[in-house]
């Protein structure tokens, strides 16, 4: 999006939610709630007053904002904003009811609005809460573990074939590197065979394109008539028609029993059903593939950027995540060959990825809806109840750098989530929300660890790596957060 700051960015989703106020009155009367206890409200900020944190928000971003706030009134507190109430909800203590209530009672489906055109009605964020609660089954059935095993030989083939063109040495911008091999596991193992052997040019194109609905004034302004939305809706209908063949090519095959099963997650939303018997149709197979191409492009390829960045960052983790390579390679035999097994095993390298995903968490903030109000206790043990029709903010980007949680957590130490420490777990069980939690966690979470190691346990083992840029500023005017400009790294192919 053509910010500057992620602050602003939250500010101006502000101003876009008054201008659906109007719309949103008769849900706010049919939602509004009775008190469900005389506990008082958060503290609110408005009005003259609310001034202050907006200057932060504007000029120092969401983080520095919260701080302010949070030193100030605490761990719940609302900004009320042109009649719009936000609470923020900073630490594990208070996020119990935001990643587990029900959907009945806390949504985010208001906040994803600007989806539905991109995914199509009838999925996802436009499909009643039944059907999406299937759907996201189908997700979860395609991307379990022991289907991820299957995508491993796959995903290290695409590896393999894209680092055979690097040379014996070089530099290259590990940012552009990361995106495109995403991008080709990403088509063999979600879109399937048809669009990585043949049409990936094209696919790439219109995914592109389609991302256009995430640009700001699509976000705010999804069904206007305006450029960018038409070009978003022109690569939607293309790629509903590219797959509406591809999934009718494979079910043709299947009837006339000369169908090979397909290892693919797009082959398993193929086969999946509804409780009720009804096969998935295509135009609910394409909106819930592109919704998974979403969640895993941008999110894996940015956080195996920021991986490599912390990673070459402190000698002392790259050579430690180097060594566990070796040790592994030694183990299993075959220093270029590892499988699923292997994979599990590489614990240094895990809890590498995962300190990099608490500092560059890849969503900022988490926002919800809440339509029936609620009570929660503070850390400090202050009751507040939470009335219904506001709106929800977990800051993950401050909550994952909370220091009564995290020991110096400014520091890169994956060691706070090793056997001894545990961190995470120690601070309560919302300390890391990386991946979301609770009703609504990430369901790819599993898949994108593999593919990030895979990527890695492959560099790691055959190339000696070096970060030659400064240490990456992060770029606040995507919406996933990214490393700003180039990350450039030299390398040298280790001798076979």
């Amino acid at each position: 999006m053509d910010l500057t700051n992620i602050g602003i960015w939250v500010a101006l989703v502000v101003i876009w939610i008054a201008t659906v106020l109007a719309k949103m009155a008769m849900t706010r009367r049919m939602t509004r709630d009775h008190p469900v206890s005389n506990r008082p409200h958060p503290p609110v900020v408005s009005g003259f007053f609310l001034l202050n944190p907006l200057r932060v928000l504007l000029t120092k971003g969401v983080k520095a904002m919260t701080h302010e706030q949070h030193r100030a009134l605490g761990s719940v507190f609302t900004l009320s904003f042109f009649g719009v109430n936000i609470t923020f909800l900073v630490g594990p203590e208070v996020l119990d009811h935001f990643f587990q209530g029900s959907e009945s009672e806390i949504s985010h489906c208001n906040v994803f609005e600007f989806m539905v055109p991109i995914l199509g009605k009838g999925v996802g964020f436009g499909a009643d809460i039944t059907t999406r609660t299937e759907q996201m089954r189908f997700h979860n059935d395609a991307l379990k573990r022991p289907k991820i095993r299957n995508y491993i030989g796959a995903m290290l083939q695409e590896v393999e074939e894209y680092l055979a063109k690097w040379g014996q040495h070089g530099t290259v911008d590990i940012k552009h590197e990361m995106e495109q091999l995403v991008l080709l596991i990403s088509s063999r193992c979600l879109l399937g065979k048809e669009i990585r052997e043949k049409m990936l040019d094209e696919a790439h194109t219109l995914f592109r394109d389609l991302s256009g609905g995430m640009s700001l004034t699509s976000v705010l302004f999804p069904y206007a008539p305006t450029p960018t939305n038409r070009r978003r809706d022109a690569a939607r209908a293309k790629l509903a028609k590219m797959f509406t063949e591809i999934v009718k090519s494979r079910r043709r095959g299947s009837s006339a029993g000369h169908h090979v099963q397909e290892d693919d997650v797009l082959q398993n939303l193929i086969d999946s059903k509804y409780k009720d018997g009804r096969p998935t149709t295509e135009a609910e197979v394409t909106g819930l593939i592109i919704m998974l191409l979403f969640g895993a492009n941008n999110t894996s390829s940015v956080t195996s950027t920021w991986t490599g960045a912390c990673l070459l960052s402190h000698g002392r983790w790259l050579a430690a995540a180097a060594e566990e390579q070796r040790e592994i390679a030694r183990r299993y035999g075959d220093r270029r060959r590892i499988d699923h097994d292997a994979l599990l095993e590489m614990d240094t390298l895990h809890r590498c990825v995962k300190e990099a995903l608490r500092m560059h968490p890849v969503i900022p903030v988490f926002f919800r809806k809440l339509l029936r109000g609620f009570t929660l206790r503070t850390k400090e043990g202050i009751e507040y109840e939470i009335p219904g029709g506001h709106h929800l903010a977990s800051p993950a980007l401050f909550n994952s750098r909370l220091p009564y949680v995290y020991r110096d957590p400014n520091v890169y130490d994956p060691d706070r989530f090793g056997p001894q420490r545990q961190e995470d777990k120690a601070g309560g069980r919302f300390s890391f929300t990386a991946f979301g939690g609770g009703r609504h966690s990430c369901v790819g979470e599993a898949y994108a660890y593999m593919q990030i190691k895979v990527i890695w346990s492959y560099l790691l083992r055959n190339f000696e790596l070096k970060l030659v840029s400064p240490f990456p500023d992060t770029d606040w005017s995507k919406l996933v957060p990214s490393p700003k400009g180039n990350v450039m790294v030299s390398y040298k192919r280790v001798p076979a």
